[in-house]
């Protein structure tokens, strides 16, 4: 098949990016976030349902659902540009959650999945509760099972499951994995904050006690392939956020650079500060390159979607890792504080690195896609 020009990313993408830059400007700058989160406490979310509701009536919840669920059905490359946009602003929302969840649902192709993609269209926000106790996104692990019709077990590590109306849980059954629909207010389920360091986001276990599991949303059996389906749309997801991050570290670093005085000169003027920045921007550049191809390959190439995907998010990782390190260590003494805001994109990238797989686990993956079982 051939692919579009610029991956796709074509004039409805862009105008989404610079209206989404445009909105994070004017209602989420970097001084507005850190005392957003300066005030929250664990009782107390860390995020602005003003905002939120605001992203919702420009249909961003819809951008990735199917046209024939109600959505835009936008292709891949525009949703990635509009979760670059989330990551440079650090924007508290389950939007990152909700895009995740929705690439899960469209490819169960069940008539509950399109009920809950449905709901996502009118603003609903939905996270995936598919995680092991040991971390593992593997198709086939879950501590989740149906008993006697029911759910029973923990989901652990669930994205901003206090802000999220609905979950699609991942459980055990005598027929192999299934995906159920589980909503928030459900009696059997109880909702346990995770500490994490990361203060854009929150995350959760999630306890099932005789849960209701009559909505299917991928058949017992059919579970793993539905989330292998959705993964590399998930990677790509994930590594944009990180990128949108990094080049806001990379930007926000060197005009700290190019300001900060020292032996009567910006400190930018010296070479051990400018040769970490083009490093930083060399990072960027090829984690951003590898990102758009991977998306474009989603829509357009789906037999390499998951190498390309994996490659996007190793690189990802990589870049937010050393974007992050030198952000810090460029302010000087001050990036170590709690009043420099640079703490706040270097806590999100690290849990971003974590989340679906780091760079070695990316490309352990990789070797075996590439090679065989190592």
């Amino acid at each position: 098949m051939t692919r579009p020009h610029d991956f796709g990313f074509d004039e409805e993408a862009v105008m989404l990016r610079d209206s989404a830059r445009r909105l994070f400007a004017a209602h989420c700058p970097p001084d507005v976030l850190h005392r957003l989160v300066a005030s929250a406490d664990p009782k107390n979310l860390a995020w602005d349902r003003n905002l939120w509701q605001q992203m919702i009536e420009l249909g961003w919840t819809a951008i990735a659902v199917p046209a024939a669920a109600g959505g835009f059905g936008m292709n891949l490359a525009a949703v990635a540009g509009l979760a670059e946009e989330l990551g440079r602003a650090a924007v508290p929302s389950p939007l990152i959650a909700t895009l995740c969840a929705t690439h899960v649902l469209a490819a169960c192709n069940t008539d509950a999945a399109s009920d809950l993609l449905r709901r996502i269209v009118t603003g609903a926000a939905v996270s995936l509760a598919i995680t092991d106790h040991r971390g593992s996104w593997d198709p086939e692990h879950t501590d989740v099972h149906l008993t006697n019709g029911a759910l029973h077990g923990v989901a652990w590590f669930v994205q901003d499951a206090r802000k999220s109306e609905a979950f699609v849980v991942k459980a055990r059954t005598d027929a192999g994995v299934a995906l159920y629909i589980v909503d928030a207010t459900d009696p059997g389920l109880t909702i346990v904050p995770d500490a994490i360091l990361d203060h854009t986001r929150d995350q959760a276990r999630l306890e099932f006690n005789n849960v209701d599991a009559t909505r299917i949303a991928a058949p017992p059996g059919d579970g793993a392939r539905a989330y292998n389906t959705a993964e590399p749309a998930i990677l790509v997801t994930i590594a944009a956020d990180m990128v949108g991050a990094a080049e806001w570290q990379l930007q926000t670093t060197a005009e700290y650079a190019r300001t900060r005085v020292q032996f009567d000169r910006p400190i930018g003027f010296f070479q051990a500060v400018k040769h970490p920045l083009v490093d930083m921007m060399l990072k960027i550049d090829r984690a951003r390159t590898l990102l758009y191809d991977a998306a474009c390959a989603v829509d357009h190439e789906p037999a390499t979607a998951e190498i390309n995907a994996r490659m996007a998010k190793s690189a990802a990782s990589d870049a937010a890792s050393f974007c992050s390190g030198r952000s810090v260590q460029l302010h000087g003494g001050i990036g170590f504080t709690w009043e420099c805001a640079v703490h706040l994109w270097f806590k999100r990238q690290k849990h971003n690195e974590a989340l679906f797989g780091d760079a070695a686990h990316q490309r352990r993956k990789l070797a075996e896609l590439l090679i065989g079982p190592l």
